[in-house]
């Protein structure tokens, strides 16, 4: 099989070739993508010549991340390892990327039907899906040698909870020269380091700890940050408050993804850093483009992650966190809150992966006045160092009600529709028209009516949303009466407040994990089974029904409803701890939501 990059992340193109007779698979870079259709090339321009390789692992990190022979456990001397042939997450076939230059003479000699136009890209030929007269000899040589990795990790203690830690990790391992990614991220993360450090010295230390990770080995496979979170679990859940993490970094706007709960303390953080070339904030600035372009109006289906466009913000709204970066260990394993930011979009990079992501190119293209390695450096050096110093940990847990209603409420419409469009395909097929139209550039035509898409109860997640919305609230008024309070909180009762919190994104958990991917352990958020990258929100229950096992989201509604009422009994017990330390009367109301004992032992 060939294929070209772009729509699905690049290590789901082998598996499902694979999964279709497929004995190897050749990848390219389609110009129309990152090469001449898109600007000039290189030297001329930024973008990829035609002898240019995009290099990128193909592991199957949407079953689990890190060593494929050591799952759950850290890839040490001594620890027991899978035979390879039992490693879930290696192809099965042989994977080899190649340019576009190599791979023209190979598409002009494939015949079968012409693509569609969405299949489509830029080379001057035109595109047929095969099979067809080529054919090609694929050779490779792997070396299956064990290497170290290093991960290089700064620990500054904290002066008051100590055992509280707040952790920002940037991968420095490379594909060849790799200046924008991930130099650019780690650049800018060693001189917020090197001001902390300064700061430190001069006789500010920071309440909590902060740990700052350069992770190796993430470019195989998010090896590095992933093998450290296993050794280090059983402290990690216990200290580990927020993870930060950063990679890439350009020119542009202010992008971010992360926990829900994190979503307004990133906007206050942006709202006090300048952007360099508008001369207003970082926030304003994006807020700006929201207005001007929206959010993605795609329409909407079954498994895309996020709901309705947003038409006049007020923030700039979090993705949720799938994989792709070295945070996947941190939130979707260990339910440690975490946030993903950089800046972007304002630069040309056409040289992803490759050996032309140089200094030069980046200096030329991508950020030539370093302006806003700078406002990267500002930015995580602001939102650090507020983590570390906040009396209580900055959570907000209404952006996460709000947005988990609205999850909801967009996987209850999609689901109505997936059943509106399999009762009008089966009376196209019942009526004959599919045979009508069913030709060789139809080879998705269903042969047989599918089974009618029953009625799912969301009863008991609409009750939990319910719960938690209630829970955020209770917890927001009183971080409010926090804010204008000028007499500080008792340290005992402010470190038990930080337990409480910190426990809301644990509560998430559920030891099984998702269903086929136990390593997965976070209920509201996980990379999609076939999206590699992209998040699925409420990924058990959008799969399910995705995969038309009605049995299966029926339960996966039960248990996901369960994860939120836990949620909505954490948050509801660090707004009791807040409101008796603050001297507020308490409600009478018992706690809404707990702990079952599977779940105490996810928390800190």
């Amino acid at each position: 099989v060939l294929a070209r990059y772009g729509q699905a992340w690049r290590g789901v193109k082998p598996k499902l070739a694979a999964e279709h007779g497929a004995i190897g698979c050749i990848l390219y870079s389609d110009p129309q993508l990152d090469g001449y259709a898109q600007g000039d090339v290189v030297p001329k321009g930024a973008y990829r010549p035609e002898e240019s390789v995009q290099l990128g692992s193909v592991l199957d990190i949407a079953l689990y991340p890190g060593d494929p022979t050591t799952p759950f456990v850290g890839s040490l001397p001594g620890a027991k390892r899978l035979d390879r042939s039992e490693a879930t997450t290696i192809p099965r076939i042989p994977v080899l990327p190649i340019s576009y230059g190599d791979a023209r003479p190979l598409l002009d000699a494939l015949g079968g039907p012409v693509a569609s136009e969405a299949w489509r890209g830029a080379l001057p030929l035109t595109y047929h899906l095969g099979p067809g007269p080529a054919r090609v000899q694929l050779q490779l040589a792997f070396d299956w040698r064990l290497a170290t990795a290093f991960d290089v990790i700064a620990v500054l203690p904290g002066a008051e909870r100590p055992d509280t830690w707040i952790l920002h990790g940037n991968h420095h391992d490379a594909w060849i020269a790799g200046a924008t990614d991930p130099v650019s991220g780690l650049v800018a993360m060693l001189e917020e380091a090197r001001a902390v450090g300064e700061l430190a010295r001069s006789g500010h230390r920071p309440r909590r700890t902060i740990v700052y990770a350069a992770w190796d080995a993430e470019e195989p496979g998010l090896i590095g940050s992933t093998e450290w979170a296993e050794t280090h679990e059983d402290e990690l859940r216990r200290k580990a408050a927020v993870y930060v993490n950063t990679d890439s970094n350009a020119r542009g706007f202010l992008a971010a993804s992360g926990s829900f709960s994190l979503e307004r303390f990133l906007n206050e953080v942006a709202r006090d850093v300048a952007d360099p070339q508008s001369g207003t904030s970082v926030l304003a600035r994006s807020l700006a483009r929201q207005r001007i372009e929206g959010r993605s109006s795609s329409e909407p289906t079954i498994s895309h992650a996020m709901g309705a466009a947003i038409e006049n913000p007020t923030a700039i709204p979090f993705e949720a966190l799938g994989s792709g970066s070295d945070f996947t260990a941190f939130v979707d394993h260990l339910g440690i809150a975490a946030l993903d930011f950089s800046y972007c979009c304002e630069s040309d990079y056409g040289v992803y992966h490759s050996e032309y992501d140089t200094f030069e190119h980046f200096a030329r293209f991508v950020d030539p006045t370093f302006e806003y390695e700078r406002t990267q450096a500002q930015t995580g050096a602001r939102a650090m160092l507020r983590l570390a110093d906040a009396e209580v940990l900055p959570f907000d847990p209404r952006p996460l009600a709000e947005r988990a209603g609205g999850i909801v409420d967009e996987i209850r419409r999609e689901t109505d529709r997936f059943r509106d469009e399999t009762a009008r395909k089966n009376e196209w097929i019942a009526d004959g028209l599919y045979r009508v139209i069913a030709d060789e550039r139809h080879p998705d035509v269903p042969p047989e009516p599918q089974a009618p898409v029953p009625h799912l109860d969301f009863s008991p997640l609409d009750n939990a949303v319910e719960k938690l919305k209630a829970a955020a609230e209770r917890y927001g008024r009183a971080a409010d009466a926090l804010a204008a309070r000028a007499e500080p909180l008792p340290p005992a009762a402010a470190a038990e407040i930080d337990r409480a919190l910190i426990a809301t994104e644990r509560s998430l958990l559920d030891p099984e994990g998702v269903p086929g991917r136990p390593w997965f352990r976070h209920l509201l958020y996980a990379p999609g089974l076939a999206t590699g990258y992209a998040a699925k929100t409420l990924p058990g229950v959008r799969e399910a029904i995705e995969e038309r096992s009605f049995p299966v989201a029926e339960s996966q509604i039960r248990r996901a409803a369960e994860a939120l009422e836990r949620c909505a009994g954490e948050t509801a017990r660090a707004a009791e701890l807040l409101e008796r330390a603050l001297g507020i009367p308490v409600p009478a109301a018992p706690l809404q939501g707990g702990r079952s004992r599977e779940t105490r032992l996810l928390m800190p």
